[in-house]
């Protein structure tokens, strides 16, 4: 059961955040960052342990400090567990995550 994440009510507060970093990652070449997979960043590794009192400014304070290397990392690590790969043993894995 997914109840979402802590911070999910604060989403449409921060949207205009949201949007400037959107449009900040389109101006650095990243045109196809949607706000679901930015949200998703931020959720499964940026507040990956939720603070107590978290306030509206440090929520957009987060946003707007996202560096475009961490979330390409990110996403490309959250594309390689979504793929179906197929390794004839562990070897070959352990030589691609070396």
């Amino acid at each position: 059961m997914n109840i979402g994440h802590k911070y999910d009510h604060f989403r449409n507060q921060v949207q205009p955040a949201l949007k400037s970093k959107l449009e900040e990652f389109e101006l650095l070449g990243y045109g196809t960052v949607l706000e679901d997979t930015l949200w998703k960043f931020l959720t499964k590794k940026k507040w990956k342990k939720p603070k107590e009192e978290m306030k509206l400014f440090e929520i957009v304070q987060d946003i707007l400090s996202v560096d475009a290397g961490e979330y390409m990392s990110f996403v490309t690590v959250e594309a390689f567990k979504e793929s179906e790969f197929y390794f004839v043993n562990g070897d070959d894995l352990k030589e691609l995550l070396k």
